[in-house]
This record gives structure tokens, C-alpha cells and sequence, in this order.
């Protein structure tokens, strides 16, 4: 089994691929700051479990052998998709998106980056130590 087929790798690769779509559409909402009518948009918020609920337990067999055992249940659920963000504060050229805002969002999306490549490398890590290597 590669470590691609553990529900944690396969969560952290996706909330990478999450940050780095969020990257694309924050930047695109910054260039297009002062176009009349330009409305921002943003992805929904990541979830890890609804991730590794839908993608990665198809492998893992569980059962509840005992009453007091909790059941897991399975959401479907699609790929990241934009939605248009809500915005209070419109120029009079109808544009709803402020640099302030967006700038804070890159950044706060660029440290969630940086925390799950962190722990994707040190999980890693942790699996060649235990492998003796």
C-alpha cells in the first residue's frame, strides 16, 4: 500500500489542490479589482472529513460489532466549485470586491497551505521512521 491509499495523505493532497484553486480565483478577484460590475468569488470552505468520508474509507471496511460502537455514514459530494461571494461593499461602478479583504484571504490561505504541506512532510517522516528507513 503507497501512501497515496492512506485517507490522510489523500485529505492533505486534496485540501493542497483546494488551496491551490482558492489561489487562482483570489487572484483573479484582486485583478479584476477595479472592473465595473465584477462580482468576487470564493470556493466553499474544506471539509476533511466529508473528504475522506467520500474519497478514501471505500477501502476500509467498517463494522460495528457492538451497540455502543458509532456508525460512519458516506456523503457524496462534488469537486471544488467557485461560488459568488457576498459582498456588502459595492463601488458605484457595481464592482463588490475589496482589496483589503482579498489580500487577508491570500494570506491566510497561504499559511493553510504552508500547515498542510508541513504536515504532509512530517507524516511522511513519521511512516520512514517507523519503517526503519
Amino acid at each position: 500500500m503507497g501512501n497515496s491509499e492512506l485517507p490522510i495523505f489523500a485529505a492533505l493532497r486534496s485540501k493542497m489542490q483546494w488551496n491551490e484553486t482558492r489561489q487562482k480565483l483570489l487572484a483573479e478577484n484582486v485583478a479584476n479589482a477595479e472592473t465595473p460590475g465584477y462580482r468576487g468569488r470564493d470556493l466553499k470552505e474544506f471539509n476533511f472529513s466529508e473528504m475522506v468520508s467520500k474519497n478514501q474509507v471505500n477501502s476500509i471496511s467498517v463494522a460495528t460489532t457492538q451497540p455502543g460502537h458509532i456508525a460512519i455514514n458516506r456523503t457524496d459530494g462534488g469537486k471544488f466549485s467557485a461560488q459568488t461571494m457576498n459582498s456588502f461593499e459595492i463601488t458605484p461602478e457595481g464592482n463588490g470586491v475589496t482589496l483589503e479583504d482579498e489580500m487577508m484571504k491570500v494570506a491566510a490561505n497561504q499559511m493553510d497551505y504552508q500547515a498542510a504541506t508541513s504536515l504532509y512532510t512530517r507524516s511522511v517522516k513519521l511512516i520512514r521512521t517507523a519503517l526503519g528507513r
